[in-house]
């Protein structure tokens, strides 16, 4: 199959970062296909999608995400959209030779040391962030892929209050967006993110009224509260 240069299929088109994604304006043309016309748990509307579309890219956003709780009421959900689905995507990618990006989380590291790099042990903490590297053993076995391990939010920051005790790397979706396109021809793995603070401090530069409220009380003192990471490859890339 001949593949447009030009093409991107985004999966999970009504999500939040999505919404982010229309918004640009670029060289590429990009497709957010609806769940009736790609849905990641049947392998045979991936497939006619994609043949009908031609993308050289296909960035993977479609899943289960928050409430983070959800991951623990409904296992069999969390493993279908995110493991299953994403391994779906994988292998009709790897049939076309699709460029297959794919949307990780900070959260498979260990969050006890901070500032991992890309190359450092994981060790997910909840239902969420195994789900997320079940994903990831899929997309690793495809050699043309590219998984971000990303840190972001929405802006503004949807919560009355916000963690002092718990160091991350949060940047918002918008900012993202700003950079994608700068990494699609990357692959391997690479950390996506700002500065490593907490996010109190994070907020608090956006929103003067914000309210700090303790990690550590509300997850409990055994739960790792530095899931940071190094982004200096992230920034090379992208000369900030």
């Amino acid at each position: 199959m001949l593949l447009n240069r030009n093409r991107i299929v985004i999966t999970g088109g009504t999500g939040r970062f999505a919404q982010e994604l229309k918004k640009i304006k670029s060289k590429y043309q990009l497709f957010f296909p609806k769940k009736n016309e790609l849905n990641i748990l049947k392998v045979n509307s991936i497939t006619s999608f994609l043949k009908s579309k031609k993308p050289k890219y296909l960035i993977h956003l479609a899943g289960l995400s928050r409430p983070m709780e959800i991951h623990e009421k409904f296992i069999k959900k969390s493993i279908d959209l995110n493991i299953i689905g994403t391994a779906n995507v994988t292998k009709v990618c790897s049939d076309f030779g699709i460029k297959l990006i794919y949307f990780s989380t900070s959260y498979v590291y260990p969050g006890t040391k901070g500032n991992y790099k890309e190359e450092n042990s994981l060790l997910p903490k909840n239902n969420y962030s195994w789900s997320k590297l079940g994903g990831e053993s899929a997309v690793h076995m495809y050699p043309n892929s590219l998984i971000l391990r990303v840190c972001m939010t929405e802006k503004p920051f949807v919560h009355e209050k916000a963690f002092g005790d718990f160091i991350t790397n949060f940047i918002f979706h918008e900012d993202i967006v700003k950079y994608l396109l700068k990494l699609i021809n990357k692959k391997g793995v690479i950390n996506v993110g700002g500065k490593i603070q907490s996010v109190y401090n994070f907020v608090k530069k956006y929103n003067p009224k914000i309210k700090k409220n303790s990690a550590k009380k509300i997850l409990g003192h055994g739960y790792p509260l530095n899931p940071s990471m190094n982004i200096d490859k992230f920034k090379k890339i992208i000369k900030l």
